[in-house]
């Protein structure tokens, strides 16, 4: 559950984007959608949706295709968060533009947001919509100052904000602009009378349509997290950025000491060492003389035996890790075991099964 709601108003709906087969990510996501990867043992998708609550929203659209029974098995009617949840199911992807206009009439009464379902943010929705809402804008995209250029396209904005050309994924000559496009969107309901039937894409397509015909968009530049959770590398900063605190979201158990969270149910041994920051999920066992962290994740009802040692790791549910096992930099996916006396090192993405 978020925290104490912020008041939007008017309310805003929110689209949520949770449709990604999620091929960068593999192989997590072969029996993992892409919104359901867990960051501090939840999905990337249960922050995306708390974000929502925190803002005062609590009418959402979420679009599926990959895998879309599990991402309806976690997230229900949405009443674990204090939301209603209706769903799109798409048996053909329909391009992020065209899954909007596929449920245009859940939007038809105000303006509405829109969030990648694998997309880790703390985006305060309440000042984006008072943006918004002064310039009058049809359709505002918010971008993120990073320090990396050349994996996402470029926005270029005008002092007052107003959007006014784009470049995809620039190279060096073309980087004048750090700021880059998170896939968040804020529109009013006339944007349908702009995006045709069938598939179409916001990136390729709508907005470079509506600045050619010169409609009022902006660009909002947002000062909290944002972090896509794409690939192996970001998806590895996302966990760590989460344990040191640099993203707004609930990080689950109980705060033993400074940075080190346990959830219910867990055995650990008293001669067991956790360094902070690490979390350890509900159910497990942590034996004797094993080293957990720092940066490391446990997902639930795993086991680490003794002497293993574990640093900058992130753990499924149901990871069984042997004795005397070195891991560092590894990701183990669900229902994986690791036999005794190996070590491994840097970014092995492992998923052994017994």
């Amino acid at each position: 559950m978020g925290d104490a709601a912020k008041v939007v108003s008017p309310p805003l709906k929110a689209m949520v984007l949770a449709a990604g087969a999620g091929t960068r990510l593999r192989p997590l996501t072969y029996e993992t959608p892409k919104p359901m990867v867990p960051v501090v043992n939840r999905p990337v998708l249960h922050h995306v949706l708390d974000n929502v609550l925190r803002h005062g929203i609590t009418d959402v659209m979420m679009n599926l295709h990959s895998f879309s029974e599990q991402v309806k098995g976690y997230c229900g009617d949405g009443s674990r968060w204090s939301l209603r949840l209706s769903y799109s199911k798409e048996t053909a992807l329909m391009g992020t533009a065209g899954a909007i206009k596929k449920v245009e009439k859940f939007f038809s009464g105000g303006p509405f947001i829109v969030l990648s379902g694998d997309g880790l943010s703390d985006i305060d929705i309440t000042a984006l919509y008072e943006f918004h809402r002064k310039r009058k804008a049809l359709a505002t995209m918010v971008l993120k100052p990073l320090d990396v250029r050349f994996d996402y396209g470029v926005t270029l904005t005008d002092d007052s904000g107003r959007i006014k050309g784009f470049i995809e994924k620039p190279s060096w000559k073309d980087v004048f602009s750090n700021t880059v496009n998170t896939g968040i969107y804020l529109f009013e309901p006339e944007i349908f009378r702009h995006i045709p039937k069938g598939v179409y894409d916001f990136g390729h397509q709508l907005w470079p349509k509506l600045l050619k015909e010169k409609r009022a968009i902006y660009a909002y530049t947002m000062d909290g997290y944002w972090c896509d959770v794409g690939n192996l590398s970001e998806y590895r900063r996302a966990q760590m950025d989460a344990l040191d605190g640099k993203v707004r979201i609930n990080i689950p158990g109980r705060e033993i000491r400074k940075g080190v969270w346990i959830e219910q149910g867990c055995k650990i041994h008293p001669k067991a060492v956790l360094k902070a920051p690490c979390l350890i999920g509900k159910g497990c066992v942590v034996e004797e003389g094993a080293e957990v962290g720092p940066h490391t994740v446990i997902g639930d009802r795993s086991r680490i035996s003794s002497q293993a040692v574990l640093k900058n790791c992130i753990l499924f549910d149901s990871v069984t890790v042997g004795k005397n096992v070195h891991l560092s930099n590894c990701i183990l996916g669900a229902n994986g075991n690791v036999k005794e006396n190996i070590t491994v090192y840097e970014a092995a993405v492992l998923n052994i099964r017994q």
